[in-house]
């Protein structure tokens, strides 16, 4: 494996820094909860030690790669173990449906996943009414303060608040830009996303999530305005009105906003029929 390792090209185009120190990949491996009942899902295999340490806790591991040159390496790193299957197919272009038929379980996914994708992987199971149970991701820094940011912040954002609808997120353990090979240019964060589909009562998940997206389309503007703007059925002085009688400034900001807050101003909306 290790001539493999030093023959193979690792590719910058697919975010490519794997990790072999098995001390933290252990210690990844507690921060997912993952029990001997457990199906894994794992993004971006990479050489396989992640796999190989998954595999030896959880019932099966679906892992899924798109660089076939990792075949060899792959080969050999998870030589012997009958309850790992490698995928070679890009999730993000596989839809829900034809996911779930290769998994048919719930589900826990783990991943060192390249930073590139990271939002567009974090929406696809989100956004999804796919069973996974749990997130656990390898992160830039910067993005996991994101996921956790809290309102009033410079890192709160819409991508906070598309998360907190659907689960609580925590940063379990920082991890060196010195820990991956090659080495990348900025430090990671392990975010671990418990997923709770039913926190809040949501009179139209649909028309919250469109007023989240609004709430933070102008961030100088007041939510009254960007809402006045994204919403042409509903008046300004209808948006400031609604505001007060909920109890909010008219001149709050969307980014002033909790996911609660949102919560009930959407729910508001729906009842006076501002869709």
């Amino acid at each position: 494996m290790k001539e493999l390792l030093a023959k193979f090209k690792y590719k910058k185009s697919l975010g490519q820094n794997f990790i072999f120190d098995t001390k933290l990949l252990d210690a990844i491996v507690l921060d997912a909860k993952i029990d001997e009942n457990d199906v894994v899902v794992e993004i971006g295999t990479g050489s396989g030690t992640l796999t190989r340490v998954l595999s030896k806790t959880a019932k099966k591991v679906f892992s899924f790669e798109v660089d076939r040159d990792l075949l060899p390496i792959l080969e050999e790193s998870l030589k012997g173990l009958d309850n790992v299957e490698i995928v070679f197919k890009n999730i993000l272009k596989i839809n829900h449906q034809d996911f779930f038929d290769i998994i048919c379980n719930d589900f826990k996914v783990v991943a060192n996943i390249p930073y590139y994708i990271t939002t567009q992987l974090i929406m696809y199971f989100l956004e999804s009414e796919l069973p996974v149970k749990s997130l656990t991701l390898m992160v830039q820094e910067e993005v996991a303060r994101r996921l956790i940011a809290r309102p009033n912040t410079p890192d709160y954002g819409a991508i906070t608040l598309a998360l907190q609808l659907e689960g609580d997120a925590v940063i379990k353990r920082k991890i060196s830009r010195f820990s991956f090979k090659p080495i990348p240019k900025v430090d990671s964060s392990v975010v671990h996303i418990m997923i709770n589909r039913n926190k809040y009562k949501m009179e139209n998940k649909a028309h919250l999530k469109r007023l989240i997206k609004a709430g933070f389309q102008m961030r100088r503007k007041t939510f009254a305005n960007n809402i006045n703007q994204n919403f042409p059925k509903v008046g300004k002085e209808d948006v400031t009105d609604m505001l007060e009688g909920l109890g909010f400034d008219k001149n709050i900001r969307g980014e002033a906003l909790s996911i609660e807050d949102y919560v009930i101003i959407s729910n508001e909306m729906v009842k006076k029929g501002y869709l």
